[in-house]
């Protein structure tokens, strides 16, 4: 008799759960990689700008002064607030729902919580990352543009996020 890969977790979902899903999205798509490295880049590139404005023999002028350092401060700024706020909308949305029962098999996922019930085959996702707390599952599309969130302390033990993990590789790629 073939042992059973089903994998069921029991979780609320928190809020750390769909930011860190938005910024584990983030770091696996070409378009999230992109705009991560265009606010370094920013950054980068405003630092010695201001510094040279600072250092220079004249007085600075006051609102080239508060425009640079404005645009020091909007870099990363913009590079941590919309993870974070992408990630409480979807908090509000699943937050009224209570506990999730996810069941992950070969067949797919079913994912069930007080008022809904979802059905997920394989072909829907396309891969998938990992977090030191988390599953992100996304479609196939290339942004990524849905995202399932399996937390891992959902689970009922190490053997069960292992089985988990074997799922996921057989069924789906790893971003």
């Amino acid at each position: 008799m073939r042992e059973s890969t089903a994998v069921e977790l029991a979780y609320i979902p928190t809020a750390a759960d769909a930011v860190g899903a938005i910024r584990a999205r983030a770091r696996v798509t070409r378009l999230g990689r992109l705009t991560r490295r265009t606010y370094l880049a920013c950054t980068l590139v405003m630092l010695p700008t201001l510094a040279v404005h600072l250092t220079v023999p004249d007085d600075p002028d006051p609102v080239l002064t508060a425009l640079s350092l404005v645009l020091l401060l909007l870099c990363p700024t913009m590079h941590f607030l919309p993870p974070y706020l992408q990630g409480k909308q979807i908090y509000r949305m699943v937050a009224e729902q209570g506990e999730f029962r996810t069941v992950v098999d070969d067949t797919g996922m079913r994912m069930v919580s007080r008022d809904s019930e979802t059905t997920y085959h394989w072909p829907m996702i396309g891969r998938y990352t990992e977090t030191e707390t988390l599953f992100v599952l996304l479609t196939p599309d290339k942004h990524g543009v849905g995202i399932v969130i399996l937390p891992k302390r959902g689970a009922t033990g190490p053997a069960d996020l292992t089985r988990l993990r074997t799922t996921l590789d057989r069924n789906t790629a790893r971003a």
